[in-house]
């Protein structure tokens, strides 16, 4: 643990600054995206804390009124006295900060690069191949108000990420039983596509989750682990 401290995880927000890409989605929806958010070699050093020490699950959900197995494994970490979080019928257990010290390393790193946001909740998941996913949806539930800001920090293998607009003739679909595609049209402005590097970060903003959906497709030829950690704000009741 001191090693990683030592080795001095936070980003240069001067420095990031430089390389980060800013995509305004229109109607007061955005993505920040910062490929070198962390130092690679600092990155792996995460990488290989969470793959071994987290305490991972992968749960059962009920979606469609169906029961599926969760394509990928989870854990929920949230700040005392917050209301639980359920989606897809599951509810997860909420681990503390203090039960993992480094993830409060990698929480003050993103809070350094985003002046200004308060995260106190965290979901992480780990895709251990190319078979494990996370089907279209939005994280628009209440408790994370009308606005919500998501911080999204990659760890390991690289993924796609899918942004597609949503539509006003269906209702929201939030399915981990079905896929998304691969085929997409990068040039559209209701599409929109992001290769999440190792040591990236990844934020949506403004009206993103009421307007967006968002997903991380199947990938074939992804035979290794990539880790997520998706950073928000819950709201007090």
């Amino acid at each position: 643990m001191s090693l990683m401290l030592k080795a001095n995880p936070n980003p240069n927000p001067n420095e990031n600054a430089k390389k980060t890409q800013i995509v305004d989605l229109g109607n007061g929806s955005s993505v920040v995206y910062v490929p070198k958010f962390l130092a690679y070699d600092v990155a792996w050093e995460f990488f290989n804390y969470l793959d071994n020490h987290i305490p991972w699950t992968r749960p059962t959900l009920r979606v469609f009124g169906r029961s599926c197995l969760q394509p990928r494994d989870t854990c929920y970490v949230a700040s005392a006295g917050l209301p639980d979080l359920i989606y897809s019928g599951y509810q997860p257990h909420a681990h503390s900060w203090d039960d993992f010290p480094l993830l409060k390393d990698i929480l003050d790193a993103v809070h350094k690069m985003l002046p200004g946001s308060t995260f106190n909740s965290l979901l992480l998941n780990r895709y251990k191949g190319g078979n494990d996913y996370v089907g279209w949806h939005s994280d628009d539930e209440k408790l994370y108000g009308a606005t919500p800001e998501i911080a999204s920090v990659s760890f390991g293998c690289e993924r796609d990420f899918f942004l597609k607009k949503k539509s006003c003739k269906s209702p929201q679909e939030r399915s981990d039983e079905k896929p998304p595609s691969k085929r997409f049209k990068k040039s559209s402005q209701d599409q929109h596509n992001f290769t999440l590097k190792h040591g990236s970060l990844l934020v949506m903003k403004g009206n993103t989750q009421r307007d967006w959906l968002h997903s991380v497709p199947k990938r074939a030829k992804a035979e290794t682990t990539r880790i997520n950690l998706t950073f928000r704000r819950v709201l007090l009741d």
